[in-house]
């Protein structure tokens, strides 16, 4: 979809600039449907924070380089 294009290069330099703390997987709905079935996934963008294997906090939609900085900061203190 045209926000997750948007959001790709975003997700990519908050994953080079917080290597070594988090750890970033991208995932092709389309090619995965039970994948959206499973945490029920509504919309997309969908980011999905895990610890532990579980999912610890999830964000619907775009979001600048600073909120997901902030946001995955304050999921992860």
């Amino acid at each position: 979809c045209g926000p997750c294009k948007r959001l790709s290069p975003t997700l990519e330099k908050v994953a080079e600039e917080l290597e070594g703390h988090v750890k970033l997987a991208k995932m092709n709905v389309d090619e995965n449907p039970m994948v959206m079935a499973k945490y029920g996934v509504r919309g997309l963008p969908t980011l999905m924070l895990f610890k532990g294997g579980n999912v610890a906090a999830s964000h619907l939609g775009d979001i600048s380089k600073e909120q997901l900085k902030n946001w995955i900061k304050a999921e992860t203190a």
